[in-house]
């Protein structure tokens, strides 16, 4: 088997895993792989899915497609215990969410 065929199996693989699953799990899963990194998500006005990005610092940068909108995805970056703010760069559109520190 190639190495292109390879990463073509291991990624329907992967989006037959998150499909199955409901979106806050997926989500929950994704941030469990790495929970103290920076997240970024973008996805277009009213579009039922945005990108999520892990901004890893051992494990590098890992994005999904999640099947949510911005505001959905923000609210629940926010129920899991991340704060989410546009970036200082005024031409960046994109929201990045970090963790709140626990006490």
């Amino acid at each position: 088997m190639s190495l292109a065929q390879k990463l073509q199996s291991k990624l329907s693989h992967d989006s037959q895993d998150a499909s199955s699953k409901p979106p806050e799990q997926v989500l929950k899963d994704f941030i469990a792989e790495d929970p103290n990194s920076v997240y970024t998500f973008d996805g277009e006005r009213d579009a039922p899915k945005a990108e999520l990005c892990r901004e890893g610092k051992e494990k590098g940068r890992k994005c999904i497609q999640m099947h949510m909108y911005s505001t959905q995805l923000f609210q629940a970056m926010q129920d899991q215990g991340f704060f989410c703010a546009l970036p200082m760069d005024p031409t960046r559109t994109h929201m990045e969410c970090k963790r709140i520190p626990k006490n």
